[in-house]
């Protein structure tokens, strides 16, 4: 991604993210990643000594890995009060290969450079070191963006970004390749959470401090008649016969090791001592016939 690429406004992501403080943070989601991301790590066979909660809010991930003693030291790093370092993700301060283990939850989605970031993870891990994380990815609020787009559309003649965009699984696989992780993986937990109206989930993502902070957001108050109409729209295509409505949370979960010569590697093209098909005990059929011929 370009530098001049910018998607998010920071600042404004961490104004909204205090403001969630003062209201009384919203963590059902950030509890369930942290949860997954604990009993991610206790199925390696491993004692990290030394490992990193990168920007993840709140200090649900640290305390879990200390609790269950699945890292001897966790250093929380990022923008929020009681940090252990004050940190940006998109500058990370790790000297290289200082790290067994970097962890993040629901926060790296908010990047403008996640390229850079994951460079800067696998670099400040020491060979055979790994990286897990979690954030918002796929069909992420795609009910209130279609709403949304289809009353603006509707009323104001043109539509304006209320949800930022999230890449999808296949994309993220390919950044960790980029970044230069060993054995990466992807997979995808989604959620499907219910709400009373729209009004209620946009209550909630204002105390996960998680409300729109596109860098091409309208600027000015959206027209309440429009906003009225989001509502309406959402429960047309979104209710369930009990008038409750759906919002999707898709949680995209990363992981890799930065290269050791101890990993697996793809055996090279031939280099095959036995054929597929006797493994398989199948009689092996030429391209271009067709089994019966």
């Amino acid at each position: 991604m370009p530098e001049s690429a910018v998607i998010f406004d920071r600042h404004l992501l961490a104004l909204r993210r205090a403001r969630a403080r003062r209201l009384g943070a919203e963590t059902f989601l950030l509890d369930h990643a942290a949860n997954d991301l604990a009993e991610r790590v206790s199925v390696v066979l491993r004692k990290f000594e030394r490992a990193a909660d990168i920007g993840t809010p709140g200090d649900a991930v640290r305390e879990l890995l200390i609790e269950r003693k699945l890292a001897a030291r966790v250093i929380a790093a990022g923008a929020a009060p009681r940090r252990d370092i004050a940190a940006d993700e998109e500058a990370l301060p790790f000297a290289d290969q200082s790290l067994d283990l970097a962890v993040s939850a629901l926060s790296l989605h908010f990047v403008n450079d996640l390229p850079g970031t994951l460079i800067q993870i696998r670099r400040a891990l020491k060979p055979d070191g790994l990286l897990l994380c979690a954030l918002l990815g796929g069909d992420t609020l795609t009910e209130l963006r279609q709403s949304f787009a289809a009353a603006e559309s509707e009323i104001e003649g043109g539509i304006s970004p209320h949800v930022a965009p999230f890449a999808d699984l296949r994309d993220l696989g390919a950044l960790l390749q980029r970044a230069g992780f060993a054995l990466p993986v992807t997979d995808l937990d989604r959620l499907t959470v219910r709400y009373a109206n729209a009004f209620s989930l946009m209550h909630d993502l204002r105390r996960m401090g998680a409300t729109n902070v596109l860098a091409e957001r309208r600027r000015k108050p959206m027209r309440r008649t429009t906003l009225l109409r989001m509502a309406e729209i959402y429960r047309e295509r979104f209710a369930d016969p009990d008038g409750r409505v759906r919002a999707t949370f898709d949680i995209v979960w990363l992981s890799g090791w930065a290269p050791h010569e101890s990993q697996q590697t793809p055996l090279k093209p031939g280099s095959a001592r036995t054929r597929l098909a006797d493994a398989l005990k199948t009689a092996e059929i030429p391209a271009g016939e067709k089994a019966g011929h």
